[in-house]
């Protein structure tokens, strides 16, 4: 009985390792886009409702860095604009590492949290809202011909989390791409030169990616499918009250420990999703 004890043991193990290797294979698969193994630019805004929705948008930006630390991705701060009574009006991040951009991908949309607001006195329930972009971050020698006349450059105080003063000249710079109505912010750099760069730099991205964007729309149409892939679009929401889940509504994935998954636990709801969304 011991010996066929230990080698139901040995065949439980070999089929758990077989399992996990399975399931490395099918995510390198699914992380074999043309952009996956690339960095990513990832971009948070709130939506209409003030303080609600600024508080919404620091939480989500705490869930991606949390997510960022446990997969050892480094994050810089490109830009951030602190709320005027709590959160923040929007932020940048730069996240770095092997497949950032093929993890995050299916994070564009606009994220809901139900929850009682912190914020009323009568503790009642509130829905807000943020916006969330992902982009990969493009070799810096891509081909996008930006005309000066087509840029508006303004500079003004940087300014850190929490409010703190990066320094006291004007180093900032947002860019507005006139033609499309663009807008581009820097702040992480102490020159403005740098800031400047950099700004560019993302404003490429962006300016490549929209085309890219439009090709993918016509080649639908040409198909003649009908797909919603608007980044005005609600992806999941996030209910902390009357009760507690948080569903993904393009792949149905289901959470009912929303805590777990705004402390960053959000790799297995990640690789959940690049299975279903196509």
């Amino acid at each position: 009985m011991n010996e066929d004890s230990e080698l139901l043991t040995l065949i439980a193990d070999d089929l758990t390792k077989l399992k996990d290797q399975i399931g490395e294979l099918e995510t390198s698969v699914m992380l074999s886009g043309e952009f996956d193994s690339n960095n990513c630019y990832l971009e948070i805004h709130p939506g209409a409702g003030g303080t609600e929705s600024c508080d919404w948008a620091s939480m989500l930006l705490r869930m991606y860095e949390r997510f960022a630390e446990k997969e050892d991705f480094v994050v810089d701060e490109i830009d951030y604009q602190k709320g005027d009574e709590a959160g923040i009006k929007s932020v940048t991040l730069l996240i770095k590492g092997l497949n950032a951009y093929g993890y995050l991908k299916n994070e564009s949309g606009v994220h809901r949290l139900v929850r009682k607001s912190p914020f009323d006195a009568g503790n009642r329930r509130h829905t807000s809202f943020a916006s969330v972009s992902v982009m990969p971050e493009l070799n810096t020698n891509i081909d996008i011909e930006i005309k000066e006349e087509d840029l508006k450059i303004d500079v003004y105080h940087s300014s850190g989390a929490g409010g703190q003063s990066v320094n006291t000249s004007n180093s900032a710079v947002r860019i507005t791409h006139l033609p499309t109505k663009t807008v581009v912010t820097c702040q992480n750099e102490r020159s403005q030169l740098k800031n400047k760069d950099k700004a560019m730099q993302i404003l490429k991205n962006k300016l490549y990616m929209q085309e890219l964007e439009k090709k993918n729309a016509e080649i639908n149409s040409l198909k003649g499918e009908v797909k919603s892939i608007n980044f005005g679009s609600q992806i999941r929401s996030y209910v902390l009250e009357p009760y507690k889940l948080v569903k993904d509504h393009r792949s149905n994935y289901e959470n009912t420990n929303p805590e777990k998954i705004l402390d960053g636990d959000i790799k297995d709801m990640l690789i959940f999703n690049l299975k279903e969304i196509r």
